[in-house]
């Protein structure tokens, strides 16, 4: 089977929708780090700790949960 090409009337070219840059791991980190932060529960930082304990990100959700549960 063959397809027709995407073109106009006119037989110029269509372009493709674009599809938006795929976002950077870190900034979802960041944003899940900044909520758990606004949530300031113990809860909130274990979870994130569970989640990315690999990430810099944890050792301050760990200072966190200390903090919180002295």
């Amino acid at each position: 089977m063959v397809g027709k090409a995407n073109a106009d009337e006119g037989g110029k070219a269509l372009r493709a929708p674009s599809v938006p840059p795929a976002r950077a791991p870190s900034a979802a980190v960041a944003e899940e780090y900044e909520l758990a932060s606004q949530r300031g529960t113990p809860e909130a930082f274990e979870l994130f700790i569970a989640r990315h304990g690999d990430d810099p990100l944890a050792e301050k959700a760990r200072a966190e949960l200390k903090r919180l549960t002295r």
